[in-house]
């Protein structure tokens, strides 16, 4: 597309320049695992520049090399995060994994992880899963931390479930010509667009807000092009494809996903200032009300955190129109305990060091009514039915 229009008009048109051309309104689905290939020589050709990272015209030959449906995603998501590519994964988990992998493939095996980060993310970096080295630090204390080996620094900002933010710019500055991964997950490119604040790359479990109904499993990576054939390489030899109507449910979220997450913002901020003056709360983490953060996100977003006086699980029992469940981003709010779920894989010490304690409560905003949301958190927090 133009590069004139809103941002919100981009989000509805991305991925679609050629359905006219098609003759379609809505974007087709391809179901194929495997297209004809006649001619065996030019198709031998092909396949190694499939293998090599490469998307070249014509055939998709198999759908591990190309899935034309995945690919409308990608080049949409390209567009909304101002990257040259994209590449889909079949989760975020294996997104990240195909980054740690592509680096350590080129002979970097040591990564930073500025903490806090997502539980999942914590544990496939410190378990040595991957083969890699990690070290764990602060943001201020990265640039003391890189080596000659050094492939990545990862952060997320803001972090799941504490919403602690990182300067990225700041934070850039100390990597140097090491990448910046940026897990844009819980901001999206609504609010925040890492690579215009120096990041190399940006990462997204799109299964979150990008799909945003909770039924669709997905991840992606936006960065540019030479990244990309890497990951590309990797997603060919691993298997770790995104499902072809995962693509598709993607690419539609993408379209609403502006007014979605706005309103959900607007709501949330609402909500953390009300919990800020509730007696059961001991503190509110949302960015919207730290004075002095960084003025990269466009508003503090829909996710927020809050400590409790009373016992935590009791809280989550409590709600009735809030879904106790994990995940984040779906239309309807969600509420969980950190430190028995998404954090439960991360050592007791270490989710302490983060701030992911046993009185943390994390909620996901939707696009309920604002007062019916609170109505059912105070009932909860105050011990008293609606």
């Amino acid at each position: 597309m133009a590069m004139p229009y809103s941002f919100t008009t981009r989000a509805v048109h991305a991925g679609r320049d050629d359905l006219n051309e098609l003759g379609v309104h809505a974007p087709p689905i391809d179901l194929s695992t495997t297209y004809p290939a006649r001619d065996s020589h030019t198709e031998a050709a092909r396949i190694e520049q499939f293998a090599s990272g490469e998307q070249p015209d014509g055939s998709p030959i198999y759908s591990r090399l190309h899935q034309p449906t995945v690919a409308r995603f990608e080049e949409a998501l390209a567009e909304l995060e101002t990257a040259e590519s994209a590449v889909a994964f079949a989760s975020g988990m294996a997104a990240l994994s195909a980054c740690v992998l592509a680096v350590s493939a080129a002979g970097k095996s040591h990564v930073i992880a500025v903490r806090p980060l997502y539980g999942g993310s914590d544990h496939l970096l410190g378990a040595n899963l991957l083969n890699q080295e990690v070290t764990y630090c602060r943001p201020e204390a990265v640039a003391d931390s890189i080596r000659p080996d050094t492939g990545l620094v990862v952060v997320e900002t803001p972090a799941n479930p504490t919403l602690a933010e990182v300067d990225l710019e700041a934070l850039a500055q100390q990597c140097g010509s090491v990448p910046m991964l940026v897990d844009n997950t819980v901001a999206t490119p609504v609010l925040q667009q890492p690579l215009r604040h120096g990041a190399a790359i940006v990462l997204h479990s799109a299964t979150k807000f990008l799909g945003g109904h909770g039924d669709v499993l997905g991840g992606a990576v936006c960065c540019d092009e030479a990244f990309a054939r890497r990951l590309r390489q990797m997603r060919v030899v691993t298997g770790g494809v995104l499902h072809p109507m995962a693509g598709y449910l993607l690419h539609r979220g993408l379209a609403t996903l502006p007014v979605r997450v706005r309103t959900q913002a607007a709501t949330a901020a609402e909500l953390a200032t009300r919990l800020t003056q509730h007696s059961e709360v001991a503190q509110v983490a949302y960015p919207g009300l730290t004075a002095g953060r960084p003025k990269q996100m466009e508003t503090g977003g829909a996710l927020l955190s809050f400590r409790v006086r009373r016992d935590a699980a009791a809280v989550i029992s409590a709600v009735k129109l809030i879904t106790p469940a994990v995940s984040l981003g779906s239309i309807d709010t969600l509420i969980q305990h950190p430190a028995s779920l998404t954090h439960r894989v991360v050592g007791a010490s270490d989710r302490d060091d983060c701030g992911v304690d046993d009185r943390l409560i994390r909620l996901s905003v939707g696009l309920e009514d604002v007062e019916d949301l609170w109505n059912d958190l105070d009932q909860a927090l105050s011990g008293q039915e609606l």
